[in-house]
Parts: C-alpha cells; sequence; structure tokens
C-alpha cells in the first residue's frame, strides 16, 4: 500500500494547482504463456493505478506474488526460481498516457502509454497501446502487450522452454474512480 502513496505523492508534486487524480485498488492484471506441453495463466485483482488526467501521468503497480496460478506448484516456481519475489515483490509501469482524452465526453479512445516498466528489478523504456473508456464519468482502461523475459533478466534453463514462452502476454483490465483525499484508504 505504501507504493500506491508513494505515486501519488509524486503526481501531486509534480502537477500545479489541485488537479484531479483517479485511483483503481483492483486492477486485474493476467499473465498468459504459451508453450509446447503447457500453458500457464495466472491472474491477479489487486493491481494499483493513480491517473492524473491533467498531465497524462499513468502508473500502475502490482505485487507479484498476488498473481494466482491454477496449480500451487506452478505458482510456487514462478516466485521462487523465476521472478524471486522475495528480492523483486512488484512490477511498475510508471508512464504518460501521449493523447489528451477530454474525461467529459463519452467514448472509446485508443491510448498509448510511453514510460518505464520495471519487472525483475530491470527496467524497461515502452510504449503500450491500448483502450481508455469513458462512460458517465467512470474510467475503465484496458491493455495487452508482450514482456520479453531476456529483456528483464528472467532466465528460463533450456530444458524448460517447452514448458515455458520465451514471451509473456500481459493483460490489464482497470476502473478508476476519482481520488478523494478525506478518504485515507485510497
Amino acid at each position: 500500500m505504501k507504493i500506491i502513496y508513494i505515486i501519488l505523492f509524486t503526481l501531486l508534486s509534480i502537477s500545479t494547482g489541485t488537479p484531479d487524480l483517479y485511483t483503481c485498488k483492483n486492477a486485474r492484471i493476467s499473465i498468459f504463456s504459451h508453450a509446447l506441453i503447457e500453458d500457464i495463466n495466472a491472474v491477479s485483482q489487486t493491481g494499483m493505478s493513480v491517473y492524473n488526467p491533467a498531465t497524462g501521468e499513468l502508473d500502475f503497480s502490482v505485487s507479484i506474488s498476488s498473481l494466482q496460478f491454477a496449480k500451487a506448484f506452478m505458482q510456487e516456481h514462478f516466485n521462487s526460481d523465476y521472478m524471486e519475489s522475495d528480492k523483486y515483490p512488484r512490477a511498475i509501469f510508471k508512464g504518460k498516457i501521449q493523447e489528451h482524452i477530454d474525461l467529459t465526453k463519452d467514448g472509446i479512445y485508443t491510448i498509448n502509454v510511453a514510460g518505464d516498466l520495471t519487472v525483475h528489478g530491470i527496467t524497461k523504456n515502452r510504449t503500450v497501446q491500448g483502450n481508455m473508456s469513458v462512460k458517465n464519468g467512470v474510467i475503465t482502461m484496458t491493455s495487452e502487450f508482450l514482456v520479453n523475459c531476456s529483456d528483464h533478466h528472467i532466465d528460463i534453463p533450456q530444458i524448460l522452454f517447452y514448458h515455458i514462452a520465451e514471451n509473456i502476454k500481459v493483460n490489464v483490465l482497470a476502473t478508476y474512480s476519482l481520488y478523494n483525499p478525506s478518504n485515507k484508504t485510497l
């Protein structure tokens, strides 16, 4: 929870005035890996995000260990052998939406978010495409993108290439509400 406060206060300090901030504390983050022997699926419902429409800044954070697998042994190996989640507990994206979206107009908008993705302690500059839906004041963002394991020094032993793909598909679904500073539970 500390990370969301850090992100929020960073956005506040960068921005002038008192901007409207939108937060999401239950973003759905899923990963999928297709391999010859077995597909790997995991889902977290605890991703956190802050969006500042005045600046376009968009930050995401998800605990690696919050990703739930259908098979317990997969989850254990994922956290201990590949992601080392005790050492690198979170995946973080800090970026900026390149388009200005008028939040007073309902619609579905294609967005491009340029920023830094940190996974397994390695930060890579990325531009991720997604969609923003605005309907009756509710903002929902979705995205699907690939993360290359070798880009983040996630080593897959040669013997396991049939079990784990080199690229992991990530799906994000986040619904935002206007941040209320009097509500301390963000």
